[in-house]
């Protein structure tokens, strides 16, 4: 399989604000691949760093060491190829829906009418024709994500990052998003690198699951393909005896790096 999207070795290390002589490394010689058109989910204990690769896959974070190849090549600055659609939605209060997922195809030199026009559609794709006018804060919390998951995919890029998109929706609107997603994947083929600390969502969505260590000095230590049949329900499937399978394989690996890190956290804390 061509890749996509290749961090090889990579480490980041970070200097404390209030004394630099001290290091934390984060993310400590970590490889991981996505295949063109292949959805890749990681999944790890709380603050290893799955947020810091996503970054690092961006280019909105230069790791310390290691190299970053997008589609063969070495990145060098931000991944052009690439849309990220955050954790919390960026949608700028002050435009509408349509002014939003306009913006990109704007920055980009589209012109006006030809960027309306597309958003106009992208909307209509997922599930918000008719709200173009509305503002943020006259859509729920699932019509928000469908906004800023427009946004993204208006701008056709050739490999999608998600940080934990769907954490705070309620669990009905999480399945209906992870359910389109899916469904505009599965037109697309896009390369997808989702970060996620629900297994279960992971295991739901993708071809391949990556686990890594908890933190410090994180790295992926188990890889996982998902040979669930497609196209997939997000809730159907969690009642496939392969599904409940791969939950506990994947579940034994997870669950010891998950203690240590719940460890880690109460050790700072007290």
């Amino acid at each position: 399989m061509d890749h996509a999207l290749e961090l090889l070795d990579i480490s980041c290390i970070f200097r404390a604000k209030d004394d630099s002589s001290q290091r934390y490394t984060a993310v400590a010689e970590a490889t991981l691949r996505v295949g063109e058109g292949e959805f890749v989910s990681v999944v790890g204990p709380t603050g290893c760093g799955k947020s810091t690769l996503l970054n690092v896959a961006a280019g909105l974070l230069e790791p310390s060491s290691g190299e970053v190849k997008v589609f063969g090549r070495s990145l060098r600055g931000i991944n052009a190829r690439a849309g990220y659609m955050f954790q919390s939605e960026a949608l700028m209060p002050w435009r509408s829906a349509m002014d939003n997922v306009m913006l990109g195809l704007q920055y980009r030199g589209v012109p006006d009418a030809q960027a309306r026009e597309q958003a106009t559609q992208w909307l209509a794709r997922v599930g918000l024709a008719g709200f173009g006018d509305r503002y943020p804060h006259q859509l729920s919390g699932g019509m928000r994500k469908r906004a800023a998951l427009a946004q993204v995919l208006a701008l056709d890029p050739d490999i999608i990052l998600m940080d934990e998109p769907f954490s705070a929706l309620d669990i009905q609107t999480r399945q209906l998003m992870e359910n389109e997603v899916l469904a505009l994947w599965a037109s697309k083929r896009k390369a997808v690198l989702f970060i996620t600390h629900d297994l279960d969502e992971a295991i739901a969505m993708s071809d391949r699951v990556v686990v890594l260590s908890a933190g410090p000095a994180t790295r992926p230590i188990g890889e996982f393909g998902i040979d669930l049949p497609r196209p997939r329900d997000v809730a159907e499937v969690r009642t496939h005896p392969r599904f409940v399978e791969l939950h506990s394989q994947i579940w034994s690996v997870l669950r010891d790096e998950v203690l240590k890190g719940y460890a880690q956290q109460l050790k700072k804390a007290a």
